[in-house]
């Protein structure tokens, strides 16, 4: 595939349900070079075997959810002001009605049990701030006072001033009469001209104060709404999640989960019975420990939080992991040896798989023995399918117009490294005899992984002639605790010597690879990496480093994870820092370089690359520098469509100039 055809990358939503099990409804999303951004809308199937149609036409609609009666569908679409807010619409099709106005748009929803209610969060500005006082730009408003350890977040900035609070509102009936624009008219002095009516009902606001609440769920009783709790430290980090219920008459909270518990919180669900399941893991002593987490599925009990699956195998800490309750057991994601299986767990702790194979789950639902599930596969950025009775059958078709672009299939490997350990991977060839040059790509995280989905970042590569070799080495996420937790203060020992030994392997066993012509490129932790073995491996024509991890000892005072992330990877002693940073040996790089970064990202920031670039200038090492506006962290994943295929175009240039194909 060519870097354009992103655009046919259509990836599928956690999806939703009928009760009956009748239909489901699930979100595509794709990215668009016309729009310049990511667009999309809801589908319904009918279920078992229908053909999907679209349910709306907004721009970006996302995020369904069925009411419990299962007529209607709440949904979050832009508003006239591109802010997220809560609509609702007939699940068999109809015209959309906004149901919030929140001013800066909602992050999360639930529906009440009897479905006249809608929770959301939305976060509330300080007065003055966000354009919350018209005309007043964002660069006359008022200093801020920072007291706590934390103040942004990537992709989203200032968190202090806008906590995220809980809201409820009335759900709208669809079939309502629309609102109309007043016309003007000659009015009563003093008398204030009425103003459109977005929304039927005003939402009621039931937390307040400096803390953001998400995760939001109701009880099943519906009178209150359960939230996990985010508060700013004043002097220290720590990772423990507090859950509270919330009133919905307004009478207060109480909480649920104590940080006592001392578990970090990735979802929390609801059951039937009333019964409460949460995703998480154990911080440790000192409440930050979050390095291979083993994130596990839990049963609040009376006692407390009871773990129902093994932390040492059994890892649920794929983005997007999420809980779906059915009967008395729950399905969820386990990640594993680049895929994402679904299970089903029962409150004994007894796991049956329930979808596996070469499939990368994203998200599912269930009534009874009929479950839809979205899932990623080799040759597909997103379908949604259908299990039921053991039988596994596909709904949709959207990997087709990936596949027409011309993909290849990577070839699974697995190499014995140096010390005996097994490092698994893949890989790409183009079509023909060879010889390739051989590009080395190293995955973020760390506690991450490359999968067996369809990877655009690849498939790129190979079309433009290259080989494409990638693993998981140790402190990847998917092959047990202990591979994930083996880098800890141990950053460019063990897992160096894996990608290493997995680039050796893989080319002394295919002839078609050229092992005296490679580049090497990896971003976020692999840009780490990559800068590290640079610096110790003089191999490679080229290299690129992007969204790197770079100098540790600026970290902390820089990105919105540094409280935490370089103190539990690298350590605190300047020793410890040293030994492990790449700005410390950035003077022994000879390797050509090239640098991307984006403006807005606060997870590695901006420092870490213009301080390494300006090094290697130094040094006398060549070196560009690639640095893209408006962007954040998630530039490769969901930037902008343009700058996703100009990053494209700059990576393809600098190997086409460092690592030209014969």
């Amino acid at each position: 595939m060519r870097a354009h055809d992103i655009e046919k990358l259509v990836s599928v939503g956690r999806p939703v349900i009928a009760p009956d099990g009748s239909f489901a409804v699930f979100a595509t999303s794709r990215p668009d070079l016309v729009a310049n951004r990511g667009v999309g809308q809801l589908w319904r199937v009918d279920l078992p075997g229908g053909t999907p149609r679209r349910l709306t036409r907004g721009t970006a609609d996302v995020g369904p959810r069925l009411s419990p009666d299962g007529r209607t569908v709440a949904f979050v679409r832009g508003d006239a002001k591109s802010k997220p807010q809560v609509w609702v619409i007939p699940a068999a099709g109809g015209e959309p009605v906004q149901a919030t106005d929140a001013v800066l748009g909602v992050e999360g929803f639930a529906w009440s049990p009897d479905g006249r209610t809608i929770a959301f969060v939305a976060r509330v500005p300080e007065q003055g701030r966000y354009g919350s006082v018209e005309g007043l730009d964002a660069s006359a408003e008022a200093p801020r006072r920072i007291t706590g350890i934390r103040w942004h977040a990537n992709g989203l900035g200032y968190l202090a001033d806008r906590p995220a609070h809980v809201f409820v509102v009335a759900a709208p009936t669809t079939d309502s009469e629309p609102f109309y624009e007043p016309a003007p008219a000659v009015r009563p002095e003093g008398e204030t001209p009425p103003k459109k009516q977005l929304v039927a009902a005003e939402a009621r606001q039931l937390t307040t104060g400096s803390a953001s609440y998400a995760g939001l769920v109701f009880t099943a009783d519906g009178a209150e709404v359960l939230a996990a709790v985010d508060e700013i430290e004043p002097a220290k980090r720590d990772l423990r999640t507090r859950v509270v219920a919330i009133a919905v008459d307004g009478s207060g909270e109480r909480e649920v989960l104590g940080v006592a518990a001392g578990l970090s919180l990735y979802g929390l669900e609801v059951a039937g019975d009333g019964a409460i399941a949460l995703l998480g893991h154990e911080v440790g002593d000192e409440g930050i420990d979050f390095i291979a987490p083993g994130v596990g599925l839990w049963l609040l009990d009376d006692g407390g939080p009871r773990r129902l699956t093994d932390a040492e195998s059994i890892d649920l800490g794929e983005v997007g992991s999420h809980i779906t309750p059915v009967g008395d057991d729950f399905l969820v994601q386990d990640r594993t040896r680049g895929r994402v299986r679904l299970v089903r767990v029962s409150r004994a702790g007894e796991l049956t798989e329930v979808l596996g194979g070469d499939v990368e789950v994203a998200g599912h639902a269930a009534v009874g023995g009929r479950i839809v599930v979205a899932a990623a596969r080799p040759d597909s950025y997103g379908e949604l399918l259908v299990v039921e009775n053991g039988e596994v059958g596909a709904l949709t078709a959207f990997g087709a117009g990936a596949a027409a672009s011309g993909i290849v299939a990577p070839r699974e490997l697995t190499v014995d490294g140096r010390d005996g350990y097994p490092v698994h991977g893949w890989v790409a060839t183009p079509e023909g005899d060879g010889p390739f040059p051989v590009i080395l790509q190293i995955h973020g995280g760390p506690y991450a992984a490359y999968g067996i989905h369809l990877f655009d970042e690849t498939q790129v590569l190979v079309d433009a002639g290259y080989a494409v070799v990638y693993s998981n080495p140790r402190g990847s996420a998917g092959y047990g605790r202990a591979h994930g937790r083996s880098i800890r203060q141990a950053m460019g020992t063990v897992d160096f010597a894996d990608v290493i030994d997995f680039l050796d392997g893989a080319v002394a066993a295919d002839e078609r690879l050229d092992g005296d012509r490679v580049g090497i490129m990896g971003g976020s932790y692999g840009g780490y990496l990559t800068a590290w073995v640079i610096a110790h491996d003089h191999r490679f024509a080229g290299a690129i480093v992007e969204r790197g991890f770079l100098d540790p000892a600026t970290f902390q005072g820089t990105s919105d994870i540094g409280t935490f992330f370089g103190d539990e990877y690298v350590g605190v002693s300047a020793d410890d820092i040293a030994r492990q940073s790449p700005m410390a040996v950035v003077d022994q790089v000879t390797t050509p370089t090239l640098v991307i970064h984006s403006e807005l990202d606060f997870r590695c920031p901006l420092e870490q690359a213009t301080r390494y670039y300006a090094a290697l200038k130094r040094s006398g090492t060549e070196a560009e520098m690639l640095v893209f506006p408006g962007e954040n962290h998630e530039l490769t994943r969901s930037g902008q469509p343009r700058h996703r295929v100009e990053r494209f175009d700059a990576v393809l240039d600098w190997w086409t100039r460092m690592l030209p194909v014969a």
